[in-house]
Parts: C-alpha cells; sequence; structure tokens
C-alpha cells in the first residue's frame, strides 16, 4: 500500500478521499488554488502545496506530487478525472494514478468511440450518430425528433439540449459547441433519439490488475434539473432482481470490453413505458458524486477499493459475495437558486450547521466564514441516508435536510425537501422530467410574512446582543414604525411598533398582530407571530439578515425609507434594465450600443460554473448602455445593458 497519496481535486470530494487515507494511515497531500488557500480540504490534508495555474494544471500537478513524495495521485471527479493525458503523465513519472488505463479513459471518454466499442461486446444502445462522420442534421431527421445532442468528450449534462423541431437545431448545436469546447477543449458532438419519460439507472463497476470484474448494484439517478443529478439512491425502485442481473452483467461487459480497472460506473437509461428494455448512455470512468449510496448499501469504503487495485491488489471478494442491504438516499446541496432556475448563487458562508445521527452522512467541503464563488462547480455539499426500507431513508434524508443550516449563500435545500415530499417521489414513479413538470409545485419565490416579520425584530434587537449587557440597547439606526425593508426583488413594507422584545408588526399595511423576540443562543432566535413561535438560525451581513427554519433560509434586505428600492416595482424593474442572473463571466455580447431591438433578442450570455445563461432585451426599443464585455466578471443583479423602450 502506498505511504503517500496526492488529491488532485477540491471541495467535498478532497475531504472525503483525505478521510479515508487517514483511516489507512497513509498521508494525505492535498493541492489548491489561490482562491482555496483555506479550503477545509487544505485545513484537513497532512500537506498542502499551492497551484499557481489551477486545478487543471497537470505539470503543475505532477511537480506537487513529486516535491511532496506521493506515490500515487487520486483524481477525485471532475477536472482531470478521466484525462487520458494526465494518467500517462502520471505514469512517466513513475505516479500511479488511482483510476483506469489511459486507454480506457480514451474509449469511454468519447461518447462515439464507447457506444462502438458496448455495442460490439453485446450491450444495447441509442439510435443516433456523431461527427465527425455524421451529419447530426441528416441523423436528426432520420431518427425524428425530440432529440438530444451531447458533447462526445463530455459529461455531468454539461452541453446536454434537447431539440423538439429542426428549427431549433442550428442555435442548439452552437450552444452545446460553445459549452464542449469550454468544458472539455473538444466540441464534437454527437446525437441521439430522446427517450420520452427515460429513468436514468446505472451500475457500480469495480475491476483489478488480475481480470476481476464485479458490479455492485444500481443506483437510480433520473431526478435532475437541467440534466445533472440531483437526488440519488441505490437500490431502483424500479428493477426486479431479473433486471438488476441482466444490467449488471452488461455493465460488467462493457468495463471488459476496454480492459478496464478500478471504480467505474455503467450509465443506461430506462424507457419509463418499457421498464425491461435499457440503452447504454456512457461510462464515467472514475469514482461517481453518488458514490455513497452504493457505500451505505453494500457496506464498502469506495475509495479504499480504488487505492487497494491501483496498488495492485486484487478485489476481496466475488459477485456471488456482494450483498445489498436496506435503502440509501444522497441529495446534492448546491449554490443555487431554484426559484430563478436553479442559476448559480455565491457569497460567505455566515453559519454552518450540519446534520448528524444514525444513518446520516453529510460529505462536505464547507467551513464557516468560507467564499462561495463562481470559478468552480456549485455543489456544495452531499446529505446522505440510510434506512432498512425506502421509505425510512427518505424520511430520514428529509430530518437531515431540515436540520442543516448554511445561511449567507442562497441554496437549494429547501426545494430538495419539497422534492423528497412528492407523491410521484414517494411512490417511486421517477423519470428525468419530474423536476421540470413538477417545478412550479416544488419552488417557490416568495418570502413568509412571520419570516419578514422576524427579520425586523431582529434588525429592531440591535442583532449584535453580545456586545451589549442588554440587547436591546444596541443602538442600529432604525427608525420605528417606518417602512425599511426589500426581500430579492420584493420592496415590501414592514412596521414595528414597539421594542422587539414586545411589538406590533404590519407587512404590506396587513396587521400580524403581537410579536416578540428572543435570543435563545449566539446565532439562534425564537420569534413568536400572532400566537405562533417559530425557531430561526439567523445570521448577519451588513445591511442583510439571513434567517434559516427547517431547511430554508432567507436574505431579508433593510432599506431606509425613500429608497427607491422600497417599494414595489421599484428601481429592480420596469426600468429596462438587463441584469446578471447570477455572478459570473460574460462569454458573449451580441448586440452593439445604439443598435434598436426586439423584445426576447439575445444581447449577452453570461457563463458561471459551465453554464451558459442568455440575457435579451426585455422590450423593444434602443440599446441605450452597454455595459457589458467578453471576459468580464459580474456580480449577481449586475447591470450589463439599459433598453429604452419605443414610444
Amino acid at each position: 500500500m502506498f505511504t503517500g497519496v496526492l488529491v488532485a481535486n477540491r471541495g467535498e470530494i478532497a475531504v472525503r478521499i483525505i478521510r479515508t487515507l487517514r483511516a489507512l494511515g497513509i498521508r494525505a497531500i492535498a493541492v489548491h488554488s489561490d482562491a482555496d488557500r483555506d479550503a477545509r480540504h487544505v485545513r484537513e490534508a497532512d500537506l498542502a502545496v499551492r497551484l499557481a495555474r489551477g486545478y487543471l494544471d497537470v505539470e503543475g500537478i505532477v511537480e506537487a506530487a513529486r516535491v511532496s513524495g506521493a506515490q500515487a495521485v487520486h483524481p477525485g471527479y471532475g477536472f482531470l478525472a478521466e484525462n487520458a493525458g494526465f494518467a500517462r503523465r502520471c505514469a512517466e513519472e513513475g505516479l500511479v494514478f488511482v483510476g483506469p488505463p489511459a486507454g480506457a479513459i480514451e474509449a469511454m471518454g468519447d461518447k462515439i468511440r464507447a457506444k462502438e466499442t458496448v455495442a460490439g461486446a453485446g450491450v444495447p444502445v441509442v439510435p443516433g450518430g456523431a461527427e465527425p462522420h455524421d451529419d447530426l442534421a441528416e441523423v436528426a431527421a432520420r431518427i425524428g425528433f425530440p432529440v438530444l445532442i451531447k458533447p462526445s468528450a463530455g459529461g455531468g449534462g454539461k452541453g446536454m439540449l434537447r431539440v423538439d423541431s429542426a428549427e431549433g437545431l442550428t442555435a442548439a448545436v452552437e450552444s452545446a459547441r460553445r459549452t464542449a469546447t469550454a468544458a472539455f477543449g473538444d466540441g464534437t458532438l454527437l446525437i441521439e433519439r430522446f427517450v420520452d419519460r427515460p429513468r436514468h439507472i446505472e451500475i457500480q463497476v469495480m475491476a483489478d490488475r488480475h481480470g476481476n470484474v464485479v458490479h455492485l448494484g444500481e443506483r437510480e439517478c433520473s431526478l435532475q434539473r437541467r440534466h445533472q443529478k440531483i437526488i440519488e439512491e441505490a437500490p431502483s425502485p424500479l428493477l426486479d432482481e431479473e433486471t438488476r442481473a441482466r444490467m449488471g452483467a452488461a455493465a460488467v461487459e462493457a468495463a471488459r470490453s476496454v480492459g478496464y480497472v478500478g471504480a467505474g460506473t455503467v450509465e443506461f437509461i430506462v424507457p419509463g413505458s418499457r421498464p425491461g428494455e435499457f440503452f447504454f448512455m456512457e461510462m464515467n470512468t472514475r469514482l461517481q458524486v453518488e458514490h455513497p449510496v452504493t457505500e451505505m448499501v453494500t457496506g464498502l469504503d469506495l475509495v479504499e477499493l480504488q487505492l487497494r487495485v491501483a496498488a495492485g491488489e486484487p478485489l476481496p471478494f466475488g459477485q456471488d459475495e456482494v450483498r445489498l442491504r436496506g435503502h440509501a438516499v444522497e441529495a446534492r446541496v448546491y449554490a443555487e437558486d431554484p426559484a430563478r432556475d436553479f442559476l448559480p448563487t455565491g457569497g460567505r458562508v455566515l453559519a454552518l450547521r450540519e446534520p448528524a445521527g444514525e444513518g446520516v452522512r453529510f460529505d462536505s467541503g464547507l467551513t464557516p466564514g468560507m467564499t462561495v464563488g463562481s470559478d468552480y462547480d456549485p455543489m456544495l455539499a452531499k446529505a446522505v441516508a440510510w434506512a432498512p426500507g425506502r421509505a425510512g431513508a427518505l424520511a430520514a434524508l428529509d430530518r437531515a435536510l431540515a436540520s442543516t443550516v448554511v445561511l449567507g449563500v442562497t441554496t437549494n435545500i429547501g426545494f430538495l425537501r419539497a422534492l423528497l415530499a412528492d407523491p410521484e417521489v414517494t411512490a417511486g414513479r421517477l423519470d428525468t422530467g419530474l423536476v421540470e413538470r413538477r417545478l412550479g409545485d416544488l419552488v417557490s419565490g416568495n418570502v413568509p410574512d412571520e419570516v419578514l416579520a422576524a427579520a425586523a425584530l431582529v434588525f429592531q434587537s440591535g442583532f449584535d446582543r453580545r456586545a451589549s449587557g442588554d440587547p436591546w440597547d444596541v443602538a442600529d439606526g432604525w427608525r420605528v414604525g417606518e417602512p425599511a425593508w426589500t426581500v430579492h426583488r420584493l420592496g415590501v413594507p414592514v412596521r414595528v411598533r414597539g421594542a422587539a422584545g414586545d411589538a406590533e408588526i404590519e407587512v404590506n399595511d396587513r396587521s400580524l398582530g403581537r410579536a416578540r423576540l428572543a435570543w435563545t443562543g449566539p446565532e439562534e432566535v425564537a420569534v413568536t407571530v400572532g400566537g405562533v413561535t417559530r425557531a430561526y438560525a439567523v445570521a448577519r451581513n451588513r445591511d442583510t439578515v439571513w434567517l434559516a427554519e427547517g431547511g430554508r433560509a432567507w436574505p431579508v434586505t433593510r432599506h431606509e425609507p425613500g429608497d427607491p428600492n422600497d417599494r414595489p416595482g421599484g428601481a429592480l424593474a420596469g426600468d429596462g434594465a438587463v441584469r446578471s442572473p447570477m455572478p459570473g463571466t460574460v462569454l458573449l455580447v451580441k448586440a452593439a450600443e445604439g443598435d434598436r431591438v426586439s423584445a426576447g433578442q439575445p444581447l449577452v450570455v453570461v457563463e458561471a460554473m459551465k453554464m451558459e445563461h442568455t440575457l435579451t432585451a426585455p422590450a423593444d426599443g434602443v440599446l441605450a448602455e452597454l455595459r457589458a464585455r467578453p471576459g468580464q466578471t459580474v456580480e449577481l443583479d449586475a447591470v450589463l445593458a439599459r433598453v429604452t423602450p419605443c414610444e
């Protein structure tokens, strides 16, 4: 076994790998960008090496391994995990790459070649075609719409687009090619038939250098947004033992067809109307984000198995010894706003409370005070729960999310709880389009009146009661009885009459009755409004108070009376401004100042965390002001352009 392993990654997966390295007594070596110099994975490693050019710098990582005395490199997932050139470069330097051979990465990393390879091994594939041999428009006409466009070199749903008609094909191809080139350095695309109401089911495989290949059961990954998984579970509520065995055998054959070694995942698409059929989609030649659910139902540590296989050991068990016990469900916690079409968010973590308890696991890269920016993927953590049955696992995961607090960064935790409670989800009737169909019932941008009242009382109390023996003595400039609040883009007036310990509250001129606030901890308050008491986690950043209850969090921003943003429909709406919906980078500018534009015309393309968002003209008019330029870094709600409407 190795004495030192370099983890060529960041965030929660780096922390998770370091945990196993420590358990095995192996020295854990981290690498970090300048933005991550104080990150959790850096703090928990035995040694950390700075990367001047970031996590995609092959030579920088190889040099870090050399100077640190590492014998092996674990790539985690993302970044260089499926980069055959990186695997070869490690071998050239005498470093063990904790992953499959470079040839297997190449064979499966190219979706076109992968489909041809597994089809030759007898694994069923989805009808379609691929560049450069096929013309995408001709293939689409042959197999019929709707179709899916995918980057050949990619994964994680980046650049994947559904196209419903020939009219939308050209624009979709252009967008997918841009994303593929930016994310993977390869703009080659493939096209395939869109499977209606598909279920996404994947098989975990493990192979050693001695010819042994086994599968560890399946994971259901059908709950997705933007073609990216958000909730995964093992086993699937769909498969029976016979189908599980057939899919497992097909996955093993797919792995054997490329001489696979290590941990990998073979992904299948299953038609919702024909659950006995399945088609190969792709093989991920790395550890998967959702690997914890497999670990919890098998009792195996997949990272440990990866390391042992990489060190040349044979698998310690055969297929007949694999047992699935109970049920596990995982939810991915993202820095994103579901109410704004899941756009990435950011900010500084003001308060953090992670769930714990029997059967609960929380893989996280979060620390209080850290800044979540737009440089990397928005996933912050993974909450995982196990129980003897599926209903118990769903309930345990819901309780874990309800007890999770992340203040300072808008997350999807409240949305995840709503999704877990959806009747279709609890019944196991899943497909990859379920979230889109149910989105209106799962997402709410409204802030409850009682939360606005609680925020007003927090400000009224002076908030920082630790600075004074009497928390009500802290002066904070608030003018009692006057409206002074906005929430997100809503100008909601809130009036407080009296002290925070005993007040009369009005929200939007509607009386909520008597209210009082009591501090119950350093970052906790109990607020009674209308005779109902609720407990909130609370934090403050300048003029914004963050409140959290039951997994949901709300930022409430104070404005002085007379501020144009302090009323509904104020300066934030109807002014012709085109604002960035997320912190990110301007990718393209599609118009010039002075141009006449029409409503809905694309003006600026903003990219964050490998996701594009096109900003359009709000009305017919003239582009009177343009503040955006390609490569420019922008903040959330930054004004990038302004359109003067036609008279």
